[in-house]
Formats: C-alpha cells, sequence, structure tokens
C-alpha cells in the first residue's frame, strides 16, 4: 500500500480517508488531505522549523492533534507544514517535525474554510497491506 489519501462527502462536512503502509507513513498524506480541502496551497520560501510531539492517546487522537495543529497554524499565521519527518507514532506517542512555510497567496487558490477537526467517525485501522485512517472535518 502505497501512501495516499481521498476526500469524500460527508453531510455538511468532508471526509479524509488515509491509506499507507505504516502509521508513521500516514501523517504526510494526512497532512496533504487537509491542505486539499482547503484548497491548492503553495508554499512560499519563508520557513522555520516545526516540532509535534504529543503522548498518551490512541493513534486516531493523536493523529486528530496532529491535524488540528496544522489547522491552526494555518488559521493564525497562513503557514503550512512541508516536508513532515516523523520519529514516533504509536498507541502512546505523535513526534513530528518538519519545515513551516508560509503560504504563498498570489500561487494559492481556497476553496473552503475548514473549522474544524472532528471525533465524529475517527478511526485507525490496520487492513492487508497497512493502515486506513478516517477522519471528518468540520467545513
Amino acid at each position: 500500500m502505497e501512501p495516499a489519501f481521498e476526500l469524500f462527502d460527508h453531510t455538511a462536512d468532508m471526509g479524509l480517508r488515509v491509506f499507507a503502509p505504516t502509521l508513521a507513513q500516514l501523517i504526510d498524506p494526512a497532512g496533504q488531505a487537509l491542505y486539499a480541502v482547503i484548497g491548492e496551497l503553495a508554499a512560499g520560501e519563508e520557513a522555520r522549523e516545526f516540532e509535534f510531539d504529543s503522548r498518551g492517546s490512541a493513534a486516531a487522537l493523536l493523529l486528530r492533534d496532529y491535524l488540528t495543529e496544522l489547522l491552526i497554524l494555518f488559521e493564525r499565521e497562513s503557514r503550512i507544514v512541508v516536508s513532515p519527518r516523523v520519529s514516533a507514532f504509536d498507541e502512546g506517542r505523535l513526534a513530528v517535525r518538519g519545515q513551516v512555510h508560509r503560504v504563498d497567496e498570489a500561487r494559492s487558490v481556497y476553496n473552503r474554510e475548514v473549522k474544524a477537526i472532528t471525533y465524529h467517525e475517527l478511526d485507525i485501522r490496520r487492513e492487508r497491506g497497512g493502515y486506513v485512517a478516517t477522519v471528518i472535518v468540520d467545513i
């Protein structure tokens, strides 16, 4: 299973389904899926280090917390995380480092506003060939 994502309609929300061979490999396509719901976001030149390290929750909750952090960075600072590197992802910890870039407004197209990453139908399950994560975002 190659890391990938798909979007699906869900009442007044939007669903993200993310596929990857390992838990750690879910992180990059999950972030890409969130950004795809928002639009076609282009990273600008300005960058700084990004670090996310959370402990003590189930894997699905850690993924939700990570995506919430990405949404907060986007909403408050107009920044996106590029090339995340996962050093830990299991049932008790998610640790990610990467680069945060300001969104290049001139090269970006916005499609919709994401209000929140919900708990509704939140799930990560092991399937043949890897993992499938389901996340519903409030739009």
